[in-house]
């Protein structure tokens, strides 16, 4: 490619970013975070640190794939299935859905979205396009980094938070072909069915070949539609999972 060809591209990609607004959607993970319950903690070990005096700083993390905000890729539930490495970086930009439950969680918060929550946003915006990346806004993010409000338990230890609906997820897959999902909760599936080890959502959407993006933050500050989302992580071989960074721009 030229350089005059590069500089082009540069050119046109800038003056399209201009002005836009960049929203990041992702949580800055730590020890101590709310996580699955089965996963330990981070561990983080400073092994060069300025503050001792060394010439630079270095920390061995030891944590989960599925840690802070991250992907989920089809192999984490899926034998065979795509492993991060192999999904592709033209999957990582994509146009952004965002379905409000919010308003209807504060009121229960064991509530998941329905097939009158798509038809209205379609009513509002056309059709969800294909390829796209469906975020669920329950504001269940405004919980974080608090592990008993994000858990909800009641005196049963039955966790009460959202999560998606098998209708829903049928519907964005085989009816408008979206490429991924995410939402803010630990979940795919609702705090009552994981309670008694039910994955079956997060089986389903995986099976299917999507990926999905786990606990993501500020969902609030973002329209409904019009925005574009990239979502990037490392790539590690056979990969199964692993912290992310995501963004938005409108």
């Amino acid at each position: 490619m030229s350089k005059q060809l590069e500089l082009s591209l540069w050119s046109g990609l800038s003056g399209l970013l201009a002005d836009r607004t960049f929203v990041d959607l992702t949580h800055a993970f730590h020890p101590g975070q709310p996580h699955f319950p089965a996963f330990p903690d981070e561990v983080r070990e400073p092994l060069f640190d300025m503050a001792r005096g060394d010439g630079f700083t270095v920390h061995r993390y030891s944590l989960v794939g599925q840690w802070g905000t991250h992907v989920d890729p089809p192999s984490h539930f899926v034998a065979a299935g795509t492993t991060l490495d192999n999904i592709p970086v033209e999957e990582m930009l994509l146009p952004l859905v965002v379905l409000d439950i919010s308003a209807r969680v504060r009121e229960n918060p064991d509530a998941t979205p329905c097939l009158d929550d798509v038809a209205a946003w379609e009513s509002r915006n056309g059709r969800i396009p294909a390829n796209a990346f469906v975020a669920l806004r329950t504001g269940w993010s405004d919980r974080w980094p608090d592990v008993d409000a994000m858990a909800n338990r009641d005196a049963d230890g039955v966790s009460h938070a959202p999560g998606w609906s098998r209708e829903v997820l049928e519907f964005l897959v085989e009816d408008r072909a979206v490429r991924a999902i995410g939402h803010e909760q630990t979940d795919t599936d609702p705090g009552q069915s994981t309670s008694r080890q039910d994955f079956s959502l997060e089986t389903y959407i995986l099976a299917q070949g999507r990926w999905q993006i786990e606990l993501m933050a500020s969902l609030a500050g973002l329209p409904e539609a019009g925005a574009v989302v990239v979502a990037t992580w490392p790539k590690p071989q056979g990969g199964s999972g692993f912290p992310a960074r995501v963004f938005a721009i409108f």
